[in-house]
């Protein structure tokens, strides 16, 4: 996932780095031009921290004079498009992708299996949550390995909460029901002038709506789709009534067209994930907590899967590419990036010893959720982090639900519009015979 999701795409200009790319920006498997010491790779340009943080791993690598590793990025709101839209035969030897979409790409060959192109050593240093991730059911093959994750909660402003009087809960296992999150937002609202006092970032965009809200559906029980259908299950009648109650909780929320609502003290709640960590911290010091989201039935829910690095099938140097994927999920390289972004590492080894999200630090709720991962299994109440689908019809699946979604928040029918949504998705696969999945 994109891990600012709606920020504005930030002003750092298209770099290559490390040496100069082909003309295409590829090298995978144009012809084979790429010496056996040479690969090629597209990242997505994300904050400045993540590009010098990665641009340092390449140069640590290159110095080591095993092979030679040539830079590219893409403009992070263009990536997807450009790699879903690029052959398989001009896409680079390593490509970065957005972990919901490896399904997708692998069956448009755009991925190959890591196979033995990874060390077991890295394989099972990766934490269950991004196995999860990046694992295609269709086959049991791990596509994917990563350097972080991602995760969702409220943040509180505890000055605010106690002001109001409002007991909130510290640990995955106290968390509010809806009910109970329902009358925090009353009693905090009747202490406040306009009675917004809720932020769940209206103003993001792109894949915020899916990944930000899916967790309302999951707690409700549901996995939204199951073998390849998704009535009866994105509409059934515990996700209607959670998305109703959801959409119930309007009259508190904030539109925080500026992005300021929590940071400025205009609310107390803010429903978003670790990326904003940094600068909630410095806005609130010791004021700012870290809950769960609240549990609509089957406890509380939270999404997963961030970027990840893959091979092309294409790649001409599938051996160096393995080890170049080696390197960005060692210790050192992984400890780099996620202290630039503040993500949940994706290594088992960097998230005990970090300091935000080990054991004691003050996003361990975060680490606690993913090392509670649902798998590719329907979520129960003993399972907290939950994939986003496994399947190439995700790209379908997530922008259904944002549009029910969010059109119920708007004052929409839920019921309706949850039908809408399943029948598409469902006319999807039957169109596509199944993506060749039972």
């Amino acid at each position: 996932m994109r891990t600012r999701l709606a920020a504005a795409t930030l002003a750092v200009p298209l770099l290559v780095l490390a040496a100069c790319s082909d003309a295409e920006g590829g090298g995978g498997g144009d012809g084979g031009t790429a010496a056996a010491d040479e690969i090629t790779v597209w990242a997505h340009q994300g904050q400045e921290s993540e590009v010098k943080a990665l641009q340092q791993a390449i140069d640590d690598f290159n110095a080591q004079g095993e092979g030679t590793a040539t830079l590219q990025f893409v403009p992070e709101a263009d990536y997807t498009s450009t790699v879903t839209t690029t052959s398989p035969k001009d896409l680079p030897d390593v490509l970065e992708f957005d972990g919901p979409m490896m399904a997708s790409l692998v069956y448009a060959g755009k991925l190959a299996p890591l196979g033995d192109l990874v060390t077991g050593e890295t394989v099972d240093n990766q934490t269950e949550s991004v196995l999860a991730q990046n694992t295609n059911p269709a086959d049991g093959e791990l596509y994917g390995v990563s350097q972080f994750d991602a995760s969702l909660g409220v943040y509180g402003n505890k000055a605010l909460l106690d002001a109001a009087g409002v007991e909130y809960p510290t640990s995955l296992d106290d968390a509010w029901t809806a009910e109970e999150f329902e009358a925090a937002l009353e009693k905090l609202a009747a202490t406040d002038d306009d009675g917004k006092v809720l932020d769940i970032k209206e103003n993001y965009g792109a894949e915020w709506p899916t990944y930000g809200f899916l967790p309302v559906a999951w707690s409700a029980g549901e996995q939204i789709v199951v073998d390849g259908a998704a009535d009866g299950h994105l509409n059934s009648p515990a996700v209607v009534e959670a998305v109703e109650r959801f959409a119930g909780w309007r009259e508190y929320t904030d539109p925080n067209t500026d992005d300021a609502a929590f940071v400025d003290g205009r609310v107390a709640l803010s429903w978003v994930g670790h990326w904003v960590y940094n600068p909630y911290s410095e806005a609130l010091g010791e004021d700012l907590v870290v809950l769960p989201l609240p549990d609509f039935g089957s406890g509380p829910k939270s999404g997963q899967g961030s970027w990840a690095w893959g091979v092309s099938p294409e790649s001409d140097n599938p051996e160096l590419a393995g080890r170049f994927l080696d390197f960005l999920t060692s210790d050192d390289a992984v400890a780099a990036m996620t202290d630039a972004n503040a993500a949940p590492p994706a290594t088992r080894t960097v998230t005990e010893s970090s300091s935000l999200y080990g054991a004691d630090g003050p996003l361990a709720i975060f680490a606690e959720s993913l090392a509670r991962t649902c798998g590719d299994a329907a979520p129960t109440t003993d399972c907290v982090a939950t994939p986003r689908p496994i399947t190439p019809a995700y790209p379908v699946i997530s922008q259904q639900f944002s549009e029910a979604f969010f059109g119920a928040y708007e004052g929409g029918d839920a019921q309706k519009l949850l039908d809408q949504a399943a029948r598409t998705i469902d006319l999807d696969f039957q169109d596509n015979d199944g993506y060749g999945q039972s």
